[in-house]
């Protein structure tokens, strides 16, 4: 019972000492893939699920971007674009026939309605809200950075993971208060 309390005991210890911080960290990506799983029990709609599978996605493609520079020394040309987009889409491409709820919008820019540019248009709701995921996943670093520089390099414990969980929160809520 001593080695189960001191075991604990140290890994709660050395878990509360700073270390360098990484900006896609197993974390963030189990983070992001959690909310996601939580998203669909609470029974909120695609848009919002396709947010944080985008988001949990492309996190999990810059993480094995780092890891396999890090580990192995593997560089190579837009290594974190390439492994991000690849990641993404090997991610959303085989769950969207099993979310298949669309959208409509009708664009009306000129003319008559069925010229190419005035057109009702449907879309995948989990796709779109993936690629929306994917965008703020791959910005919140930059508004980390810059939080950061606004409060002269001082950060919060965890800035970077509440930052993005606020913004992936935020636009599903935004997304689930519109539909």
């Amino acid at each position: 019972m001593k080695r189960f309390f001191f075991t604990t005991g140290s890994l709660l210890a050395l878990s509360a000492v700073p270390r360098i911080a990484l900006a896609h960290c197993p974390l963030c990506t189990a983070g992001a893939g959690a909310a996601a799983v939580a998203a669909s029990y609470l029974g909120v709609g695609a848009l919002s699920i396709g947010i944080f599978i985008g988001a949990f996605a492309v996190a999990i493609g810059l993480w094995f971007s780092t890891f396999l520079t890090r580990r192995f020394g593997v560089r190579f040309p837009f290594q974190k674009t390439l492994l991000g987009l690849a990641s993404l889409l090997l991610t959303v491409i085989p769950l969207m026939p099993l979310i298949p709820e669309y959208s409509s919008f009708y664009l009306s820019w000129t003319g008559d309605y069925g010229s190419l540019l005035n057109r009702t248009y449907a879309v995948n709701s989990m796709l779109l809200g993936s690629f929306l995921g994917a965008l703020m996943m791959t910005l919140s670093p930059t508004l980390s950075r810059t939080v950061s520089r606004l409060r002269k390099s001082r950060t919060i414990p965890f800035q970077g993971i509440i930052l993005t969980f606020l913004m992936l929160f935020s636009a599903a809520l935004i997304a689930e208060l519109l539909s």
